[in-house]
């Protein structure tokens, strides 16, 4: 590692899910599950008003780059369904990308346009592409969830045979 790491946010429904298995993605560094995208100051479990359950991902750009962390977003949970993954609904529920630069808006915004081309999901991509905010860390209970409870619930999984192809230009 080179010393240099980048920040990726995401928001993909429950945040224990996303966290367990992000984490383990090549190149990922650390990873820390908050709340981000809404209007409540020190949110927190009880009280994050309009934010989304997500995930910060510090990660090393010479192992992974922001594509590939957001082709395993787009495996990892349903993209198509608005405020709701598996039984989990509403607003914190939501599928967000936070970026922190126009480069990673850019590639947020062509890798959506390849998971809407690719018809790998059955409706349209409802993933919101936002300005990254201030991220509220969640309570240590929330930490590492399905590490210490590793029968706890989820709503991610891999899709094995998932794979984004990238679409044709022009």
């Amino acid at each position: 590692m080179t010393g240099q790491t980048q920040r990726a946010v995401l928001a993909g429904g429950c945040f224990w899910g996303m966290q367990d298995l992000i984490r383990r993605q090549p190149g990922v560094v650390s990873t820390r599950v908050g709340y981000t995208g809404g209007d409540v100051p020190d949110a927190s479990y009880r009280n994050h008003g309009t934010h989304a359950e997500g995930i910060e991902i510090v990660f090393d750009p010479d192992r992974t780059d922001f594509r590939r962390l957001l082709e395993f977003f787009f495996q990892i949970h349903d993209p198509t369904t608005k405020n709701r993954q598996g039984n989990d609904v509403g607003p914190s529920y939501r599928s967000a990308i936070y970026y922190v630069d126009d480069e990673q808006k850019r590639t947020a915004e062509d890798t959506i346009a390849d998971v809407e081309a690719s018809g790998l999901w059955p409706g349209k991509v409802v993933t919101e592409v936002e300005p990254v905010g201030p991220f509220w860390e969640a309570e240590s209970e929330h930490q590492d969830y399905l590490e210490r409870y590793p029968e706890g619930y989820t709503c991610h999984f891999i899709r094995p045979n998932w794979r984004l192809p990238v679409r044709a230009k022009g």
